[in-house]
Formats: C-alpha cells, sequence, structure tokens
C-alpha cells in the first residue's frame, strides 16, 4: 500500500512537497553533473583557454575560439614564433582573432610559389610538434613517432641505434621547434634528416615560412629602440609611419641613412643565422686570403676538412652553409671577422658582397619575373605597392584560409589529443595494464574466497568466541590503512616478496568489514535449508559452494566491487612495495604522467581512470539491486 494515497496526492500541500522533493534532487544532481562536465571540458583545453572554466568549451561552437587554439598550435605554443611569422606585436594567443582579409591574387601566388618552389628545408617550420606550455602529445608528433615505427621498428633502442638518439621510451620522444637564429643552428644529424623527411609529408597549412623581416624587427629593432617607431625615427633620422614600413633590404647599399645600413650590417654579421647570408663571388680572393692566413699550408686545410685541394686557389667560395662542421665554423668567422693573431689583420667578408637570402625575396623575385615591373602587378591586383620590397609573405591569410577548410577535424583533434596522449602513454610505457588486471583480478578472486569462508564459518558454527572475534574484525577498521603500510612493507620485505603480485595480494586477502558483512547476511539465510541439504548428504562443501554462495550472489557483487575499488585505486602502498617499474599498476603510471604532463592531460587521466570503475559498476549493480529489491517483494 502507497504512503501517500491517491486522492491525497491531489492536495496542494502534497504536490508542493513532491515539487520539493524533486528540486532537491535536481539541485543535488547538479551539484555532481556540473564539476563533472568542468573537468571533461578541462581534459580538452591548452594553454590558450586553460584559464576559463566554462562546462562546455567555447572552440566547440565559436571558430574565433578555434582559431586561437589553431594558431596556439601551429606556431608550437611560441607567440614569439607567431609574431615573427607574422610580423605582429601580439601579447597572447587568447586575444588574437582572424584576419581581416587579403587580396586573392596575393593569396593565390603565395600557393603556386610553396608549391613549385624547391625550398631548403629549414626555411620554414611545422606545426603540431611541440607543446610546452601544455604539455601534452600533439598530432604532429604523433604522426612522426609512427613514421619512425614505420621506418626503423618498433623498438626504441633500434630508433635510437638508427637515428642517433638517446630516447629512453616512446613516450619521451620529443621535438623542440627552435628559431633559426645564430645560436640555434640546423643540425646535419641522421634525426634532422629523418624530421625534414618527415616535414614533407604533412600538410602545407601546418608550414610556416621564416619571415627575416619579421626577426628583423620583432627580435633586433625593438628591442632596441622600443615598440614605438618615433624612437626609432628620432635615433636614425627617419619619417616612418610605423613599423609596418621598414624592410629589410636585401644589401647595404639599399638601406637609407647611416644609422639604418649600420643596423643591417650589424645584424646580418652578428645576429642573423648563416643561412640566410650569402656572399659575392668578387669575395672569393679574401676567403682564399683568410684560410691561408689561419691555416698557413693547404695540407693542414685539408686534414681539417677532409678535402684533397692543390692549393687555396682552388678553394670554392662557400655557397650554401653546411650543417655544422669546422667549414661551418670557419665561414661564420670569415662572416664576422677573423683578426690574424700574427699580422693583427682583419679578415673579413666585405661589406658590399653582403646580401640576404629569404623567403620574402624569393617570392619577390618570382613576382617580378612574372609580371615584369610593379606597375602591371598593381594593374593586375588592384593594388597600390610602392616597392617591390612592400610585397609581405599572405601568410596569416593562407593559414586562415587552411583553418576554414579544415575546422571539424581541428576540433575533433583538440576534443580528443588529450586522450590519445593517455592512451598512448599507457600503451607504450611499461606494463601498467598488464599488471592492474592481474592484480584486480586476483584481489577479487581472493575476496571471493578467503571472506566467504571465514564468513561461512562464524555463521555456521556457532562458536563461543564468535561474538569476540567480530569485535577483532570491527576494530582493524578503525585504523586507517597508512597505519599499517610500514609494517606490512618490513613484513613483505622479509620474506623477500617485494615487487611481486604476493606482496599486492597478501595484506589484503582478509578483509574484516566484508567478512562481518557476510556474515550478516549468511545468519539471515533460512536454517532450513541448511538441514535440508544435510538430510540430502551434501558435503559442507557442497553446502557452501552451492547453496550460501548461490544465494549470496548480491553481498557477493558488493564485495567483489570493494575488493575490485580497493585495488584499481591503490596507489601508495602499490607503489611501496614494487618499486621497479616493470610491476607498477596503472595508478602509478598515470601518477607519474601526471607530472610530466600538463592540467589538460591531468583531468584527461582521471576521466579515463575512472570508466573501469563505473563499467564494474553497472556490471554489479543489478546483483546488488536484486539483493535490495527481492527481499522486500518477499
Amino acid at each position: 500500500m502507497a504512503i501517500i494515497s491517491t486522492i491525497g496526492r491531489r492536495h496542494w500541500k502534497v504536490r508542493a512537497l513532491f515539487a520539493g522533493m524533486y528540486l532537491f534532487l535536481i539541485i543535488g544532481s547538479a551539484t555532481m553533473v556540473y564539476p563533472f562536465m568542468l573537468m571533461i571540458a578541462g581534459s580538452t583545453r591548452s594553454a590558450v583557454d586553460i584559464k576559463y572554466f566554462e562546462a562546455i568549451p567555447r572552440f566547440l561552437y565559436d571558430d574565433t575560439w578555434l582559431y586561437r587554439k589553431h594558431i596556439e598550435g601551429l606556431f608550437n605554443e611560441s607567440l614569439t614564433e607567431q609574431n615573427v611569422a607574422y610580423d605582429r606585436d601580439d601579447t597572447a594567443f587568447d586575444l588574437i582573432g582572424p584576419p581581416a582579409g587579403c587580396n586573392p591574387a596575393l593569396l593565390d601566388e603565395w600557393r603556386a610559389f610553396i608549391a613549385a618552389a624547391q625550398l631548403p628545408s629549414y626555411a620554414y617550420q611545422c606545426g603540431y610538434l611541440d607543446t610546452p606550455s601544455s604539455r601534452t602529445i600533439s598530432s604532429g608528433l604523433r604522426e612522426f613517432k609512427q613514421y619512425l615505427m614505420a621506418g626503423y621498428g618498433k623498438n626504441i633502442d633500434r630508433v635510437n641505434r638508427a637515428v642517433g638518439t638517446e630516447f629512453d621510451t616512446w613516450n619521451s620522444v620529443r621535438l623542440n621547434v627552435r628559431p633559426l637564429d645564430r645560436q640555434n643552428k640546423p643540425l646535419g644529424t641522421v634525426f634532422a634528416g629523418a624530421l625534414n623527411d618527415f616535414k614533407v609529408r604533412l600538410p602545407v597549412g601546418w608550414r610556416y615560412y621564416a619571415s627575416l623581416d619579421g626577426y628583423y624587427k620583432k627580435m633586433y629593432l625593438k628591442p632596441l629602440y622600443g615598440l614605438k617607431i618615433e624612437e626609432y625615427n628620432r635615433e636614425h633620422g627617419t619619417r616612418y609611419g610605423s613599423y609596418d614600413d621598414i624592410v629589410l633590404a636585401r644589401r647595404w647599399a639599399e638601406n637609407g641613412t647611416a644609422r639604418e645600413k649600420e643596423d643591417w650590417l650589424q645584424f646580418v654579421r652578428m645576429t642573423l643565422a648563416l643561412q640566410w647570408v650569402r656572399v659575392d663571388a668578387a669575395a672569393l680572393p679574401e676567403y682564399r686570403q683568410y684560410l691561408q692566413a689561419k691555416y698557413d699550408t693547404i695540407a693542414i686545410l685539408n686534414t681539417r676538412y677532409g678535402t684533397s685541394y692543390g692549393g687555396f686557389q682552388e678553394v670554392p667560395l662557400v655557397d650554401e652553409p653546411p650543417m655544422g662542421g669546422i667549414v661551418m665554423s670557419d665561414w661564420e668567422a670569415f662572416i664576422v671577422g677573423w683578426k690574424d693573431p700574427d699580422t693583427k689583420r682583419l679578415c673579413q667578408a666585405p661589406t658590399e658582397s653582403l646580401r640576404i637570402f629569404s623567403v620574402e625575396w624569393l617570392f619577390r623575385d618570382r613576382l617580378m619575373q612574372k609580371y615584369g615591373a610593379l606597375e602591371a602587378l598593381n594593374r593586375q591586383w588592384n593594388a597600390a605597392y610602392r616597392t617591390v620590397a612592400a610585397i609581405s609573405l599572405p601568410q596569416r591569410d593562407f593559414h586562415y584560409r587552411w583553418f576554414l577548410e579544415n575546422r571539424r577535424a581541428l576540433r575533433v583533434e583538440f576534443v580528443t589529443r588529450n586522450y590519445k596522449t593517455v592512451f598512448e602513454y599507457l600503451l607504450f610505457h611499461g606494463r601498467g595494464i598488464f599488471n592492474t588486471v592481474v592484480y584486480c583480478g586476483l584481489a577479487v578472486l581472493v575476496a571471493l574466497l578467503v571472506n566467504p569462508l571465514a564468513a561461512y564459518a562464524l555463521s555456521r558454527y556457532k562458536m563461543s568466541s564468535t561474538y569476540k572475534i567480530l569485535l577483532f574484525l570491527m576494530a582493524t577498521m578503525a585504523f586507517p590503512p597508512m597505519v599499517t603500510q610500514i609494517p606490512n612493507f618490513l613484513m613483505l620485505r622479509q620474506l623477500n616478496l617485494l615487487n611481486t603480485f604476493a606482496a599486492l595480494i597478501l595484506p589484503g586477502m582478509a578483509n574484516g568489514y566484508a567478512i562481518f558483512l557476510l556474515k550478516g547476511f549468511f545468519d539471515s539465510l533460512p536454517r532450513e535449508l541448511y538441514e535440508s541439504a544435510e538430510l540430502d548428504g551434501a558435503s559442507e562443501w557442497t553446502i557452501f559452494w552451492q547453496l550460501t554462495m548461490a544465494l549470496s550472489k548480491p553481498i557477493l557483487a558488493v564485495i567483489a566491487l570493494g575488493a575490485f575499488t580497493g585495488a584499481y585505486a591503490n596507489f601508495m602502498f602499490a607503489f611501496v612495495v614494487c618499486q621497479d617499474e616493470k610491476m607498477w599498476t596503472l595508478m602509478v603510471w598515470l601518477y607519474q604522467l601526471q607530472q610530466m604532463r600538463g592540467q589538460s592531460v591531468m583531468y584527461a587521466s582521471l576521466i579515463i581512470a575512472a570508466i573501469p570503475t563505473f563499467v564494474i559498476f553497472l556490471f554489479c549493480q543489478n546483483l546488488i539491486m536484486r539483493g535490495i529489491v527481492v527481499p522486500s517483494e518477499k
């Protein structure tokens, strides 16, 4: 019979009571659902939006925020790289916006240029390879690992021998995308060659080309003269309206004032990466004189260079600086200037012979070859360029056009990449999954054997000390597990059981609370069933296994769920007694992952870690509910 009758439910007070109860339940559920949604949303964030706490990430419905996340990933979370490539002064990724518009003809020419030009590998970098801020694993790095596995196998030691690296595991493989300045020279290693071959396979929308104009202004002029163009004009005697009007000239003589020429020369000789510096053939005699003054004889030079020149007059001028080595070192000294210790003569490339080799000037040369003159280009494009040098690289617009064409794929990547990072870490790092499955399986098996046997004995046989034993079992619940960890560790060490599954299983074989619950449940079973079984000749094991255990499935499901949860969530004790990485469980590996990766990866790892417990609970809930509902129905 219902507590409140059907007629009574029509009264407004009863309805108000029901409404209050439902409202209380809704509020209670919201207090649980909302934090869970915040955690799910947090697992999709990166450095650009990690400080915004929202249940639904903005990039899922706002293209502007999706664009910001894309630009952050495209430039490997380096705002400096973005400002150099785009020649901008943005202060944060979460403040940038898409470009206003672009000349379609310029964009078409840029697409044709990057498709046809045979640019060297150092002319561009690729995005989604490095995440120093969010510390996740982006799609580019994942693909690079797959590229190495396809080429050299899945054994990381074999890969190390093949490409000359020293990675401990696949999870330690990382790419540090560095700016190509004088200090960070491109490497000529096998690993660098593999990376260059891989870069060609990536989408062109992931590339950002080196902008020497942006680098000259962002990394050289502005630190010297400030962000305000008025200070620069005052120092140089110029009348530029903004830094956008300043262009890195191809040669020293093309600059205006004496101070501008001095800046250009200092930048080229001392700061600019040597890959972007070229010397005219007219400087060949000075170069040979410099080598002769440094090495004295051609035999010494041949020994150092590994060559077989017959004399210094056969040494050619360096066309493109090599990737390291003594030749690179000597070439840099020739550009900067080398003073002969004997004659005190300065050996240096003549200023008039220096010129810039850049993507900007290659692009401008292509345009002039096609259109012949700037006036023809302006007429064709409906533009108003005053000089050829004013034509800048339309990378920002090109990247935005690629972004518009790939928004759906980008959203999927940002939603899943932190979860992929966790799965990749667990699959390729140790035996965490295997150890956890074995540990949890043994823990559940032992809990369903030892505890029911002990409870059955206390329930079946009325010993005089039964209640004393129960009191002792209940007393074990008064001590937190942390108190027993050190004694257990010392005992297991004496038994030489550390770093074994026995060390994980034995201390928790018997559980006082589980035995107490099982005894209470066994006591509720009808005594007549045991008497009937005994009359039919059933043995004690048959009574226990086929009668008691068969009727105790609900409470056994509770015990199994508790044993699984305790073993699966066991971190501190599992780490103390199994310090060998080969015996680490999933929780220990996830803890190490959380120390290595960022906050978003931590959220993703917590959600993934909660899935097995949720699945086991769904599997056990029918048995548990049967133990609650069926007795009440009877």
